[in-house]
């Protein structure tokens, strides 16, 4: 195999990836006896076609796209290691040659991390931030941990009623026909929640249990199904339940329940530290991050858009890993607010320059100012993960590639590159 690496505008580089004619041979041999078994050809039983006579019939490139696919994800990742450029970004694939006997050659066009040039990075000036916590902080925070401890009641003596959490079946409707995705039952909500399109959850309000509801409602014209954008729905609704929250009395008996104090003064106190605390470390974010943006506003780099796009499906995808973790599909997220992949994307494009750029000028720092990450600083990050992920540390050691320890100390280096611009920030 071999590579060959064309530069280029904007930090932007052309992979030409040739694969030998013998490997490409194989692998159109095995997508043959791959494929094989679902191709008819008369005169032929199912399986026995000779592969000659499948290409004489439906064409030589037959199994060319198989072939292709199988091909295409190895060579890739040789061409990276062989090439030696720091890719940052998903490749976009052009096939060029593919014929049996010859070589496959297919290009690879992707981004290159560009080069930083650092403005004043040392003795950069933000605003100092103070800590302090309200009474009235305190108490929201207790009354959000009665919220927590509420009880759900069962009520069956009365309508709905705003908060209420409920129990639903659903249909949906429009111009009198069920549209597909509609139809729910025994689905959750909570009145208020805004979990449903909007108008929804309020037309519940009054509903009596077992009584059928029809809530009438207008799709968003940014809603994500092409057919019901800015359609009017009749959902067909009936409460099967009702419950809701009763709160704790606020008292010593509450602060012990749920605290290790004996005293609802004493439980005040401690929340007030902890408040203190975090609000302490919020601002230590906050100062950063604004040492960072001050830093990215000095340095100069231009970020190719492919790199912004791989960091902003990256996100999406650590958002609906977020969302599978609480039950919850993509699709039904799309479904029940309006939103479609696209929106995220577009929404999230910001924020990933932003990153992309706070990762770049940190290391860029950590290569001026030669930022070491000892041995020591790996052990102890490795003692994290295996603490994390509830295994032994020569385990996690045994399991890391070598790749993954390279990222890991990218990582260490640049929280120290975060941890020298604070030091070394002016507050005012």
């Amino acid at each position: 195999m071999s590579v060959q690496v064309e530069k280029l505008e904007k930090n932007m580089a052309k992979l030409t990836i040739e694969v030998p004619a013998e490997e490409l041979d194989k692998a159109i041999e095995a997508a043959y006896q791959k494929n094989k078994g679902s191709i008819s050809v008369p005169g032929f039983r199912k399986g026995k076609v000779p592969r000659q006579m499948i290409e004489r019939m439906y064409g030589k490139e037959i199994f060319f796209e198989d072939a292709a696919n199988a091909l295409i994800p190895e060579a890739y990742e040789k061409a990276l290691e062989e090439c030696g450029e720091d890719i940052v970004s998903s490749p976009s694939i052009d096939v060029v040659q593919i014929e049996a006997g010859k070589p496959f050659i297919f290009t690879a066009e992707v981004a290159l991390k560009p080069e930083v040039k650092l403005g004043t990075y040392k003795g950069v000036e933000v605003d100092k931030v103070e800590v302090t916590v309200s009474d009235e902080e305190v108490d929201a925070e207790i009354n959000r941990e009665r919220e927590r401890n509420a009880r759900n009641i069962e009520v069956t003596d009365r309508a709905v009623k705003d908060g209420d959490m409920t129990v639903i079946d659903f249909e949906g409707f429009v111009d009198g026909v069920a549209f597909e995705g509609g139809k729910g039952e025994n689905y959750p909500l909570t009145i208020g929640s805004g979990a449903f399109i909007p108008g929804f959850e309020e037309q519940l309000v009054g509903a009596e249990i077992g009584a059928e509801v029809e809530v009438n409602v207008t799709f968003p014209e940014e809603y994500h199904a092409e057919d019901l954008k800015g359609k009017a729905a009749v959902f067909k609704c009936t409460v099967k339940e009702i419950k809701e929250k009763e709160l704790p009395e606020l008292d010593d008996e509450f602060a012990a329940e749920v605290s290790e104090f004996d005293t609802l003064a004493e439980y005040k106190a401690d929340v007030k530290v902890k408040l203190e605390e975090g609000k302490a470390k919020e601002a230590k974010d906050a100062k950063e991050a604004a040492v960072i943006e001050a830093i990215v506003k000095e340095a100069e780099m231009d970020i190719p858009e492919a790199m912004i796009a791989t960091q902003q499906r990256q996100m999406v995808d650590e958002f609906a890993q977020r969302m599978q973790m609480q039950g919850l599909t993509m699709e039904q997220y799309f479904q029940f607010t309006g939103a479609s992949y696209e929106q995220m994307i577009a929404q999230v494009k910001p924020q990933a320059e932003k990153r992309i750029q706070s990762r770049l000028v940190l290391e860029a720092i950590a290569k001026a100012e030669n930022i070491e990450v000892t041995d020591a600083d790996l052990e102890d990050e490795l003692k994290v993960m295996a603490e994390a992920y509830q295994m032994e540390l020569e385990k996690v050691k045994e399991l890391l590639p070598e790749s993954g320890v390279a990222q890991i100390k990218e990582d260490i280096a640049v929280r120290k590159a975060a941890e020298f611009a604070v030091a070394n920030a002016k507050e005012k």
